[in-house]
């Protein structure tokens, strides 16, 4: 299974972008992704010429949806038909995420700390949600050189308790793209691990968020491994109760080849950071001369783990990348 770059959040002139979709996916393309989704505010009428652009710029263009509502943004990938977003009030947005469920689509929060009424009308998530378990992402970085941001530091730490919480949630990030316009700012890409043998691009991408097999990044792609005697665990999977160990060995790399020339970071530093719901259970300085970092961590109490790689960026100490979570199941559910 291969890793396929990924914008999930943009917008044309069908919503309230200033640009085409034609435009859109030659600007894509020329940032080095495979893929982008189109996330129209309330329409899908953009995704019309879908096809011949694809054909013509060989990019991947996925179908998607953002619900814009007083009560918060939420993205929908992979339908193949609109689903009415009006009905949705502050307490029952889980009867849309089950619409867009069965219509084989996945649905996440956008930008749910980004500020909202009067500057961005329900850009603040503000939906009641009752089960976490039905929510397949949050979008945790959001616009460009998202990591020092500040609506994005919350968005994160809300994943993060997420998952302390027991639920397997993905996160990814967003561009919100709304025009062709030149930036020198840090890019993040969502990269996702596709089952390439089984069905369209896109259905693909939404089985690939939806178990969470993702990794995020402004630079190079961290994936991570986790091993123990018995099997090897990938982004995404879940450690079973029958295989848990007293300790596993992490394995870490980085590909730093990825989107060559589209980014840089001159003297970054770098620092691999193992996080879980025990806290830091490893850390290692990386360079780009080397692609793989082994550690050994604790099992007992081991709920997921995550990879995060930090450095200097733009002269400031931040988060580069992060992997999303490999699981355990829970040691109590057989006690």
């Amino acid at each position: 299974m291969g890793w396929t770059a990924c914008e999930l959040h943009s917008h044309t002139n069908h919503s309230d972008g200033r640009q085409s979709l034609l435009e859109l996916a030659q600007g894509a393309k020329a940032l080095g992704f495979d893929c982008v989704a189109l996330t129209d505010h309330n329409t899908m009428t953009g995704l019309k010429d879908r096809e011949s652009i694809e054909q013509e710029t060989g990019l991947t263009i996925i179908s998607g949806m953002e619900w814009t509502t007083f009560y918060g943004h939420m993205v929908t990938i992979g339908l193949t038909e609109f689903v009415d977003w009006r009905p949705a009030g502050p307490g029952d947005i889980h009867e849309g995420v089950e619409r867009v469920h069965a219509l084989g689509g996945i649905a996440g929060m956008a930008h749910p700390y980004r500020i909202g009424n009067p500057m961005c009308t329900g850009c603040f998530w503000e939906f009641e949600i009752r089960d976490w378990n039905q929510l397949d992402y949050i979008e945790v970085w959001s616009g460009t050189f998202p990591s020092i941001k500040t609506d994005n530091a919350r968005a994160f730490r809300l994943w993060t308790e997420r998952l302390n919480d027991g639920f397997r949630i993905a996160a990814t990030s967003g561009r919100d793209w709304h025009a062709q316009e030149l930036t020198d700012a840090p890019i993040s890409v969502t990269y996702l691990q596709l089952d390439e043998n089984e069905g369209s691009i896109t259905e693909q991408a939404v089985r690939a968020l939806a178990a969470g097999r993702a990794s995020v990044t402004m630079g190079p792609l961290v994936t991570l491994e986790l091993r123990s005697e018995k099997m090897v665990y990938a982004i995404g999977d879940c450690v079973p109760e029958q295989d848990r160990s007293e300790s596993y060995e992490a394995v870490v790399e980085i590909d730093f080849q990825v989107r060559e020339g589209l980014w840089e970071f001159p003297e970054a530093r770098y620092l691999i950071t193992l996080m879980s719901n025990l806290g830091v259970i490893g850390e290692q300085h990386a360079s780009s001369e080397q692609k793989q970092y082994r550690f050994e961590i604790p099992g007992k109490g081991l709920m997921w783990v995550r990879a995060e790689l930090k450095g200097n960026a733009r002269s400031m100490r931040t988060m580069i990348a992060f992997t999303n979570a490999i699981y355990a199941e829970s040691e109590q559910a057989y006690d």
